[in-house]
């Protein structure tokens, strides 16, 4: 049976803005005063902990990542409680697999806090019970790691599952891990990233373009090849 895995940041639900804000504040706190959104967006699709890494040895910051990023965590859930909305498109998608029975996981870069607070806030957790955090495995995106594991506990084999991704390491991941894609850039100007070249669909605009409908043919037909 044919499984779909969803990214959670960018694809699932609109929560950029919270992680650059709360990446933002602890940079301030650290004494990096000036992290713009153009800085942030080089790491969409990068985990958090490999992103601190990156941005504690760019800025010569003395806090271990481990500090940094629980001080991110504690920020960007307390963004994430009030303010994170889903795409209504995705939401719709979502609904519609879950009333066919298809099962389906979230695999993300976020940490599974993180993770449990956006899926509860949106009310996906109902629909989206199956999580994976790269927090709980070797390697983050681009790296296989955490799609992997979403068909590990799903039980299902890696060829009969579909990941729907808005990053270019996470479409790199997906083709890694053997797995279809559907690619919904979340930077439209991302679209001709060489990654998203092997996704089966592509929606080079983005969430503008996006449909549930669209993407439900597209899943029907490539699970009767």
């Amino acid at each position: 049976m044919l499984s779909v895995i969803f990214d959670l940041d960018g694809t699932l639900v609109d929560s950029e803005p919270n992680y650059y804000e709360s990446g933002r504040r602890t940079l301030e706190r650290h004494g990096v005063p000036d992290f713009t959104w153009e800085q942030h967006a080089a790491f969409i699709g990068i985990g958090t902990r490999e992103t601190l890494e990156v941005l504690r040895e760019r800025h010569a910051i003395e806090a271990p990542v481990d500090q940094l990023l629980a001080e991110q965590n504690a920020a960007y859930l307390e963004l994430a409680r009030g303010r994170t909305s889903a795409y209504p498109q995705m939401r719709t998608f979502v609904e519609r697999l879950h009333a066919e029975g298809i099962p389906m996981a979230v695999a993300s870069g976020s940490s599974p806090e993180a993770i449990e607070a956006v899926l509860a806030g949106t009310g996906l957790d109902a629909l989206l019970p199956t999580t994976v955090s790269a927090e709980e495995v070797a390697r983050g995106k681009p790296a296989p790691d955490v799609f992997l594991e979403a068909a590990r506990r799903l039980g299902a084999h890696p060829a009969d599952c579909v990941v729907v991704e808005d990053a270019a390491p996470g479409a790199l991941a997906a083709h890694a891990a053997g797995m279809g894609c559907v690619a919904v850039p979340y930077a439209a100007a991302t679209a001709d990233d060489p990654a998203f070249a092997t996704a089966g669909l592509l929606f080079r605009s983005g969430h503008r373009e996006f449909t549930a409908e669209i993407a439900y043919d597209w899943l029907s037909e490539h699970r009767a090849a």
